[in-house]
């Protein structure tokens, strides 16, 4: 899953922000706007266009100098179904790598793809792209980049073919995911929109990018077959090789276990698209993977608490980072000052339509991307901003959550502040500037490609079944 391993500086920065909307409160004049409860979702509410009103003198709050301290508590608490579902994914998703299943299945698909590098690239891109589609996957591929680099090696290609075989379809998966617990579910879930609505179109988008990708990848490779002075990592030293892991045997009882993570996915987008399945409901499914996913594969009660406990744990950053981050919400609300924020933001978006401010959506995630490389985290810390913008503008609320995916996944490739990023090429041994002047190219046509998709959800997403009924 995505993003498991932070920086401190994301933290700093959002103890920052939540310190700065608290300064805002004291200069920036206080309004609200009336609300309404969602169309379909009435226990939501969105705001109601050309009702915001400033507050008078004798309505207006005064923040005490300690109130940011006091909201952290209350940003916790109100984000505590988020932060739950971050805790019991990240255990099921350590207890599902401890029956060695994701492991074997990632081993040997890599593996049987080595026929050739066109079926390499494509089978590749399509794996690990599924992988971040359906539960957030990355920090699982990052032990694969050196055996892929061996193979790449072998098949007369380099080591940025091999991490963007990898890379790529992470940062795509991410950008278009359907069932995604650590970003598109949350924020649908901020967004008011039911979880997982729209999948199908993702998956769709997914698709295209994918081509995109493959066309960029398999032209490098052969022009590095071709030539190899042309390859951006001629002068690196490769001759050190990897060895597989032992135990990467994709048995009975391990294929079993990735058929009842399988069904359990599509069971859950089932729930949610017929009986309006929720968070809640998500989390069980997911304890219900974890527990029998355990049972086939032979882990003992002890085993499986260890396997859950730890997952768990690492995902405490995240977790963390999740509160800090509605705790600007908190703060911002606390103060009356966040519609006038959103007020003023229209202003400016609303004579310019509905298309330019999805795009304007897309710049603002993709610029904080590069500081605050969570994608939980920049949910919450966009969202709560983009959701009320998106109703004002005329942007609907799964076209500003699409905005929050392209932000965020397609950077997940290069952002520089990502320790993963930074992890990935080092085991590659891919300079960064090397990696940069690759993936660039790339970048600017999937974001060209991006902009369509969020022009044409504007106003063609009841059409495409990309809005819910």
């Amino acid at each position: 899953m995505q993003n498991r391993k932070w920086s401190f500086d994301s933290l700093v920065l959002i103890f920052s922000i939540i310190v700065i909307a608290q300064l805002l409160g004291y200069a920036v004049p206080q309004g609200q706007f009336d609300r309404e409860p969602y169309p379909d979702n009435p226990n939501r509410e969105m705001v109601v266009a050309g009702t915001f009103d400033y507050a008078p003198g004798d309505n207006a709050v005064t923040l005490p100098p300690w109130h940011f301290l006091v909201a952290i508590p209350n940003g916790f608490a109100a984000a505590q179904d988020i932060i739950f579902l971050i805790f019991i994914a990240g255990g099921v998703i350590a207890v599902l790598r401890a029956t060695g299943a994701i492991d074997a299945a990632l081993h040997k698909s890599v593996e049987r793809l080595g026929a050739s590098p066109w079926i390499l690239i494509a089978g590749t891109l399509l794996i690990f792209s599924f992988g971040a589609y359906t539960i957030g996957m990355g920090e699982e591929y990052v032990p694969l980049i050196p055996i892929i680099v061996t193979m790449s090696l072998a098949m007369r290609m380099d080591a940025i073919v091999a991490m963007g075989m990898v890379w790529i379809p992470y940062g795509i998966g991410w950008a278009c995911a359907g069932t995604n617990p650590f970003g598109v579910i949350i924020a649908q879930n901020i967004a008011g929109v039911p979880i997982t609505s729209g999948w199908g179109f993702r998956l769709v988008m997914m698709f295209a990018f994918l081509a995109v990708a493959f066309h960029h990848l398999y032209r490098y490779a052969m022009m590095v077959r071709n030539d190899p002075s042309t390859s951006l990592v001629a002068h690196v030293d490769y001759s050190d090789g990897f060895d597989a892991p032992d135990d990467i045997d994709l048995s009975a009882r391990r294929v079993a276990i990735l058929l009842v993570f399988a069904l359990g996915v599509v069971g859950f987008v089932w729930g949610a698209a017929t009986w309006g399945w929720y968070v809640p409901e998500l989390l069980a499914v997911f304890m219900g993977i974890g527990i029998v996913c355990a049972m086939i594969g032979g882990l003992s009660a002890g085993d499986t608490s260890r396997a859950f406990i730890k997952g768990a744990a690492e995902m405490t950053a995240a977790a963390l980072i999740v509160g800090f981050a509605r705790t600007i919400e908190v703060v911002l609300t606390d103060g009356q000052i966040i519609d006038t924020i959103i007020h003023s933001i229209a202003g400016v978006l609303t004579s310019f339509g509905a298309e330019a401010s999805a795009v304007g959506m897309l710049a603002v995630q993709t610029i904080c991307n590069f500081f605050i490389p969570s994608g939980s985290g920049q949910a919450f810390v966009t969202m709560p901003i983009m959701s009320p913008l998106a109703t004002l503008t005329g942007v609907p609320q799964q076209t500003a959550v699409l905005a929050y995916q392209f932000g965020d996944g397609f950077t997940n490739m290069v952002v520089p502040t990502s320790a993963l990023v930074i992890g990935a090429l080092a085991l590659g041994k891919i300079p960064y500037g090397a990696w940069v002047r690759f993936v660039t190219p790339l970048l600017l046509k999937l974001f060209a490609l991006a902009i369509i998709f969020l022009v044409t959800t504007v106003h063609l997403g009841d059409t495409l079944g990309f809005h819910p009924a």
